[in-house]
């Protein structure tokens, strides 16, 4: 960890020198990244770092709420919902402020924090897909009772 003092911030308010030394100058600690980038170093809080959120999800008709790793991918969500819907994870289409968010996109990532709401909608795709299944079933009892009659 690199430690460097900046005057940046001497005259700021109470939340921003926090960390004010004895001689007015604020100690910002510095982390160094994989790639090589030296950011600031961040908080370790607001639902981060393997910490449990709860989550509500909300579908068209039902509304649940559950329980997942802060760390964890819309993808897993998708795996525990399947579980309470009955829906594959594949028919599912998760929304996070407005938007449809992919597999692979991590929770903390995108900005999803403790009570937040997810939009559950099902796949139109897969719908359709359900109800050619469902009239496919039907049309050949309908043929076996007419040859019947």
């Amino acid at each position: 960890m690199i430690k460097l003092r900046s005057r940046r911030f001497w005259r700021c308010s109470s939340k921003l020198s926090e960390g004010v030394s004895d001689d007015g100058a604020a100690d910002i600690e510095w982390e160094l990244r994989p790639g090589g980038m030296l950011v600031q170093k961040r908080e370790n809080g607001g639902g981060q770092d393997g910490k449990l959120i709860r989550v509500r999800v909300s579908s068209v008709s039902d509304s649940h709420e559950i329980t997942i790793g802060a760390n964890a991918t819309f993808g897993e969500m998708k795996m525990m919902l399947s579980m309470i819907t009955g829906l594959e994870p594949q028919e599912q289409r998760l929304l996070f402020k407005g938007k449809e968010r992919e597999d692979h996109d991590f929770l903390h990532m995108v900005g999803v924090k403790h009570m937040d709401k997810v939009l559950l909608l099902e796949d139109p795709a897969s719908k359709e897909m359900k109800l050619q299944d469902l009239r496919r079933a039907k049309a050949p009892e309908k043929c076996c009772q007419a040859i019947a009659v």
